[in-house]
């Protein structure tokens, strides 16, 4: 059975020419050239691997990968035409598992997505599961749990919930959240993100703090304990 990868680079000469390549020896390697569907597809799809090119309009490469991080553990090479040591550093630090500066050859990406392949065999599953300040959500079952009561929600309030609690701490703008339910950015008149957070709101908080702090101009924090 083909190896399922995701590509997310917004050179679409490159994702044909990849596309080609890997399609040869056994990959089945999907392009994406716009970053915010990029991301989207990160987090959706059954991919085996994504590679993701650190230097796209809108959210950059490293932007991505945070997001990603937050809820999924695939394996992620980095590709990018900044060569400095810093970026490759920054990159693996983020929690890419591989960074492969451009020009490359196809043949050595082929060889490190291999090895990545390998290696992410071998490591045990991480648990999805995410308990903050008396939120459990649960993305196996798609349930969210406030101490010992179920909380119900919709598709759309659990995706939102799920970005914001595993940024816990860090603000989530609008364009991010739209991004993951959409695969578009948010327009300036769309109000649907305010929707869905002003619903997360009425079901979850209390009268001893807010849960989800709006920050003015940009988006939402999900307040850790």
């Amino acid at each position: 059975m083909a190896h399922s990868i995701l590509l997310v680079d917004d050179d679409a000469e490159l994702g044909s020419l990849m596309g080609e390549f890997f399609a040869q020896h056994g990959f089945d390697l999907t392009s994406e050239h716009d970053s915010r569907r990029g991301l989207a597809k990160a987090l959706d799809g059954p991919y085996d691997l994504i590679l993701l090119d650190v230097m796209m309009p809108g959210l950059d490469g490293f932007e991505i990968l945070h997001q990603l991080r937050r809820r999924s553990q695939v394996p992620v090479i980095m590709l990018t035409a900044r060569i400095a040591q810093a970026d490759r550093i920054a990159g693996l630090e983020a929690g890419a598992d591989d960074y492969l500066p451009k020009p490359f050859g196809p043949e050595e990406l082929l060889a490190r997505i291999r090895a990545v392949l390998r290696r992410a065999r071998r490591m045990p599953a991480t648990p999805d599961a995410i308990e903050i300040n008396g939120v459990r959500l649960n993305p196996a079952k798609r349930e969210v749990w406030q101490g010992d009561a179920r909380v119900e929600v919709t598709s759309a309030e659990f995706d939102v919930l799920d970005v914001l609690m595993r940024s816990a701490g860090r603000v989530v703008s609008r364009d991010q959240l739209a991004a993951v339910l959409y695969q578009r950015e948010a327009t300036p008149f769309e109000r649907s993100v305010d929707v869905h957070v002003s619903h997360l709101r009425k079901k979850l908080e209390r009268n001893d703090g807010e849960l989800i702090r709006t920050v003015r101009g940009v988006g939402y924090q999900f307040c850790p304990e």
